[in-house]
């Protein structure tokens, strides 16, 4: 039995005592908002029926019910995150959904015991959070069969995703930046945007055939200018510099909300705040 305690990590217990309840109230956000960008990239991933797939860095499991519905009843998925929390809403909305062919695991895939048996390995915005990048790469790989094919979406610059790094420039305009003691997550969100890195890094996790593909699409940040600044406030790299000012970000919350507020409610449509994001779609095969 594997033992997820013994493999947990500071950045994993950051997740587990700060992120999931922050992530659980925006996940309309952290879901939903992802809409427009999932519909532009699953349709094309290359899983087939009947296929074992493997969906790191699950989350909600909103992907990994996806990736079950499309490898049928002879196919089978496992979710693998490091937040109980997370997988205990999966678990619902699978049972909800009628997907019996899904199972959730809580771990931290760097650690986990692979054993070669996936056709497809997939992750969607998790990898950039590895505290090891080849480390986790390297368990990856360890899923696949050989000839199995690896998927992640990773955000390319914070410069490409202003859905995230305009608020965080005008936040920095009234706080200073996190100091190098700051408690994280990991790596980050952007921790996977240069391609010849990731390159490398895959190539040193034994990877062949690696392929990037831009990928482009409006992303819904909040039902509302108010709701939009939540999220904000509360996740990402705002969410960073405000949570690691304590007190000095709760004296100038009014004013920092009111500049918050001026520039979002400018992205309002009928679907709510949607701003622009850029993502890297990259395909990798463990070799035959």
């Amino acid at each position: 039995m594997f033992d997820t305690q013994e493999a947990n990590t500071e950045f994993v217990d950051f997740w587990n005592e700060i992120l999931v309840p922050k992530f659980t109230k925006y996940r309309h956000v952290l879901v939903g908002g992802l809409t427009h960008h999932s519909a532009k990239i699953f349709p094309s991933l290359e899983v087939h029926e009947g296929d074992r797939v493997v969906d790191v860095g699950c989350g909600f499991g909103d992907t990994a019910i996806a990736l079950a519905k499309r490898a049928g009843p002879s196919g089978s998925v496992l979710g693998i995150d490091c937040c109980e929390a997370f997988l205990e809403i999966a678990r619902g909305d699978a049972a909800a959904a009628g997907v019996d062919n899904v199972e959730f695991v809580e771990a931290d895939v760097q650690f986990y015991p692979f054993e070669g048996e996936f056709d497809f390995c997939f992750s969607r915005f998790g990898t950039q959070f590895f505290e090891n990048p080849v480390a986790g790469l390297k368990s990856m790989r360890r899923a696949l069969k050989p000839g199995g094919t690896m998927t992640m979406i990773v955000w390319r610059g914070i410069e490409d995703n202003p859905w995230l790094g305009m608020a965080k420039e005008i936040v920095l305009r009234f706080l200073p930046p996190p100091g190098d003691d700051a408690r994280t997550c990991g790596p980050g969100p952007f921790s996977m945007a240069n391609q010849d890195m990731v390159t490398k890094q895959l190539e040193i996790s034994g990877y062949t055939g690696i392929a990037f593909e831009r990928v482009d699409a409006p992303l819904m940040v909040g039902n509302s200018p108010d709701d939009a600044v939540g999220f904000q406030l509360a996740l990402g790299p705002a969410g960073e510099v405000f949570r690691e000012a304590g007190e000095e970000a709760e004296s100038k919350r009014a004013e920092i909300t009111a500049a918050l507020t001026a520039e979002l409610g400018k992205y309002e449509t009928d679907e709510g705040i949607v701003l622009p994001s850029s993502s890297w779609v990259i395909t990798a095969r463990n070799p035959q």
